[in-house]
């Protein structure tokens, strides 16, 4: 007895000394738009370059569309959802999830277009594409052809939604469609494709993306594992923020970019784009602008308040797991306009 207990002490302390990635792997399923999405490139970075794995835990994707992920979100078919704006429409209907960690902190959708259009104005009357309704690639084009153009989905131009990106720069080329909405990540197809670009949706709004949210239940039985989330998310943040040679094959991977050349283009765009910190004006966007929609669709009252956001965000979780971990911040230029 007074040997296996020196033994076993030792082995404890092995233990403790092995990185998570020796031990054994929660695992967990983390949702993924069909076909990638350029707001979700810390979460295909967490992933590629192992930080899951080391934070101890067992990862693996679930590609569907944006509608589908938050159904099996909010059915405990995955873990951890990247769509904030419909998450937040869930939230103000009483479904009981919480927001866990940020990716995107700036809209970086383009208006790309067909040739023969020159200016945003030219666009009335056409037919545009945009992602589903409640998703970041419908509601982030609309925001702006509002704000800044004073042009209306339905009253203004038409809109097909897709369920993709390569399709939507499909019907752009193939001329069905006039306009499309599109991520960075995308915008060496449309141009390759002899479209141009009209209008970047970031110099007229920022926009946290790719929110990563879960359900309550959940984060109540797993606190461990959310933190461990958050850590993994937030060094896909500061790896892809300061290695572009690694980041080039993840953009590669999960956006489908043909070349290196063209992957080097859009981290040089987006490389300051993320954060897994997520500013308060920013996160109560998410929700100011969702209760627009609802109010169109007559799922709420014009005079009905907008709840505090804060309530579904684990904002003491998120802000102490990254002071813990010294993680750096992401410094945001403005939207000029």
């Amino acid at each position: 007895m007074r040997m296996l207990r020196p033994m076993l002490a030792a082995a404890a302390l092995l233990a403790a000394a092995m990185p998570m990635s020796a031990q054994a792997q929660t695992k967990v399923v983390i949702g993924k738009i069909i076909s990638g999405n350029g707001l979700h490139i810390p979460s295909y970075v967490a992933m590629d370059r192992g930080f899951y794995k080391e934070e101890g835990l067992d990862a693996r994707f679930v590609s569907l569309t944006g509608s589908a992920l938050i159904k099996a979100g909010l059915t405990g078919n995955a873990d951890f959802i990247p769509i904030p704006s419909g998450g937040a429409q869930a939230a103000l209907l009483g479904a009981e999830i919480r927001y866990v960690v940020g990716q995107s902190l700036t809209s970086q959708w383009l208006i790309a277009v067909r040739p023969n259009v020159n200016k945003p104005e030219d666009l009335k009357g056409k037919v545009f594409g945009y992602g589903r309704v409640g998703s970041a690639d419908y509601d982030e084009g609309a925001a702006v052809m509002r704000r800044a153009f004073k042009m209306d989905v339905g009253k203004d131009y038409k809109v097909i939604s897709f369920q993709g990106e390569p399709e939507k720069i499909a019907a752009l080329i193939n001329g069905d469609i006039d306009a499309a909405l599109i991520s960075v990540a995308h915008a060496p197809k449309a141009l390759n494709g002899g479209m141009k670009i009209l209008v970047r949706t970031g110099d007229y709004i920022q926009r946290a993306g790719g929110t990563m949210w879960a359900r309550k239940a959940y984060i109540d039985q797993n606190p461990d594992v959310v933190q461990r989330f958050i850590r993994a998310m937030a060094k896909g943040v500061t790896f892809y923020r300061d290695n572009k040679q690694g980041s080039i094959p993840v953009l590669r991977e999960h956006l489908g970019i043909d070349n290196d050349k063209d992957a080097g283009i859009v981290w040089e765009q987006t490389r300051n784009s993320f954060g897994a910190e997520l500013p308060p004006e920013l996160f109560r966007e998410i929700f100011e602008s969702r209760v627009q929609d609802m109010i169109a669709a007559k799922q709420w009252t014009a005079d009905k308040p907008v709840p505090d956001p804060e309530q579904f965000l684990l904002r003491a979780q998120l802000d102490a797991t990254l002071k813990a971990m010294n993680y750096v911040n992401t410094k945001l230029d403005r939207p000029s306009n």
